[in-house]
């Protein structure tokens, strides 16, 4: 039986069931006041690991965590990441790790997050205009000022997984991967080797989306739903997942969250492993 909890950077303790609050909707009024409901009830779930990101509203998702869950129960981490640009028109959003820039967004995240440090800084995405080495030399200058704790990649190979490695320590990595997209394997292999935390993004999309017979057999079977089976698959397929998955609805939050708890037998497992269509 696999664990309930991960060390995230070998130091920081987390239940490997967390969520995604990219979500929530933070314009003001009864929907603001229903996102707050949702991240408070994650925590009174038991949930400890957060994932926002500068990008999620360009801070506003921060900012929301902050006004529903600050001061923080001492065993809450929230992650959030930095490395996109803003649109500023004509000019769309666009990747940008130039050091500057990412020390700015994480003083920004510093601020918005009401924090002294953040837990874990993940660069949200590689910046293939800017040496690797500037961009996440830069987080590993904040992290020895004390204003991050551990760092993070998303969306990565393993040669980028590798060569950020000799460079910094890399305690996550948050890349898409489900049951029915397994296109980053190889880099869930070298998480798993190195003892690095692996945050799937998209962790039930598609199984629930496109018509599966074999996850609707083993969800029937568990009294469970789809997203439920997905979500355990994936808590059984590496020690190292973490998965956050992201609602705006108490209910929905109740079943993944609940989740954690299901049991797939091994011929479950063997039949939703099975190639081809599920």
């Amino acid at each position: 039986m696999t664990s309930e909890t991960f060390r995230i950077g070998g130091e920081r303790t987390v239940r490997r069931l967390g969520f995604g609050a990219m979500q929530l909707p933070t314009a003001p009024g009864p929907v603001r006041e229903a996102s707050v409901a949702v991240a408070r009830r994650a925590v009174e779930l038991g949930v400890t690991l957060i994932d926002t990101a500068h990008l999620y509203g360009w801070g506003a998702n921060e900012e929301l965590l902050a006004e529903a869950l600050h001061p923080y129960p001492d065993d809450l981490l929230i992650a959030t990441k930095v490395g996109v640009a803003p649109p500023d028109p004509p000019r769309d959003a666009e990747i940008c790790g130039r050091p500057d820039f990412l020390r700015e967004q994480v003083e920004q995240g510093l601020r918005r997050l009401r924090v002294d440090r953040l837990e874990l800084l993940q660069l949200h995405r590689i910046d293939p205009a800017v040496p690797l080495a500037d961009q996440v030399g830069t987080l590993g200058e904040l992290r020895a000022e004390g204003k991050i704790a551990h760092i993070g990649l998303s969306e990565v190979t393993v040669a980028e997984l590798e060569e950020a490695r000799r460079i910094v320590d890399i305690a996550s990595v948050q890349n898409r991967y489900n049951m029915l997209d397994r296109e980053h394997e190889a880099v869930l292999d070298a998480c798993a080797a190195a003892g690095i935390a692996f945050l799937p993004w998209r962790p039930v999309l598609p199984a629930v989306s496109h018509a599966s017979a074999g996850i609707a057999a083993v969800a029937a079977e568990l009294g469970a739903t789809q997203a439920q089976v997905a979500l355990a698959w994936l808590l059984h397929r590496s020690p190292v997942m973490l998965p956050i998955p992201g609602t705006a609805t108490i209910g929905h939050l109740e079943e993944n969250v609940a989740a954690a708890d299901l049991r797939l037998s091994e011929d479950q497992l063997r039949r939703l492993d099975r190639p081809g269509p599920r």
